[in-house]
């Protein structure tokens, strides 16, 4: 049975990064990014397209390169988050969470009994085709099933503390887009207000044993808010590091379309 390197690391007072995949449902993609050197993918179920077939195909494809994966769900629903989990997925990404009520009782579909009421669904590839006791599979995986909680709204980050003093959570992740439409400013992720929010979370999680993190469009934004603390730091997408990449490459290479040496010419005749 794997661990889950990417709580592991956390735990020990490490940062990880890691990258969405929100388009792209290719297990290639998924490789690509293990071996660019990302601790864990961040495959999205709530905005992207992907169905449970390829959700699993790519959360496989992680296991298989050592990457961790974390899959958001769609909404705080039982059979979102157990199915996830079945597939292999090594942690839950919950969405719009404001009610402590309704986060306590998430955290529990994560773990098995006496932690928690998942039912027990695991097949022989998420054991890796090993041999053990019930007793001793659910110890594992309940230890290595990671919990990131996302604050998206002004309401959040007035509750973070009752939230962030939930059991069982291990990552508090600022999800800047929503959270700076939210507090009015749509769009501006350097706004005082926005940062004064995610500073503001960062403090109370580290008080209460939380690791502070955040998910960023860019590697500009994401150098800042490593240097400000987070723990827990996604940057970009895998459309979007492709967008990007491929934009800058055209651009260079028609800047220099026509400056070389001029053509040879046909021999007149």
């Amino acid at each position: 049975m794997r661990t889950n390197r990417t709580k592991k690391r956390l735990r020990a007072g490490e940062t990880v990064i890691g990258c969405c995949i929100q388009q792209f449902g290719s297990p290639e993609v998924v490789r690509l990014l293990s071996a660019a050197g990302f601790d864990f993918v961040f495959l999205d179920g709530e905005h992207g397209p992907f169905d449970m077939e390829t959700l699993h195909a790519m959360i496989r494809a992680c296991l298989e390169r050592d990457v961790t994966p974390l899959v958001r769900v769609g909404e705080l629903q039982y059979t979102l988050v157990a199915r996830a989990l079945d597939a292999g997925a090594q942690g839950i990404i919950f969405p719009r969470v404001e009610s402590k009520a309704l986060l306590a009782e998430a955290i529990r579909w994560t773990r098995f009994p006496p932690e928690g009421v998942r039912g027990y669904g695991l097949a022989l590839p998420q054991l890796e085709y090993q041999s053990h006791s019930f007793a001793e599979i659910i110890e594992h995986v309940n230890a290595n099933t990671q919990v990131v909680v996302q604050f998206e709204t002004r309401t959040a980050i007035e509750r973070r503390e009752e939230l962030l003093a939930t059991p069982g959570v291990d990552v508090a992740l600022i999800g800047p887009a929503d959270l700076s439409i939210s507090l009015g400013v749509p769009g501006d992720f350097e706004h005082p207000r926005l940062v004064e929010a995610a500073l503001a979370l960062m403090e109370s999680a580290e008080r209460l044993g939380v690791a502070p993190g955040i998910q960023v469009r860019s590697p500009a934004l994401a150098k800042q808010w490593l240097e400000r603390g987070m723990r827990f730091v996604g940057c970009g997408s895998e459309h979007g590091l492709l967008w990007e990449k491929a934009r800058q490459t055209a651009a260079e290479l028609k800047a220099r379309r026509g400056s070389g040496a001029p053509r040879l010419r046909s021999p007149q005749r």
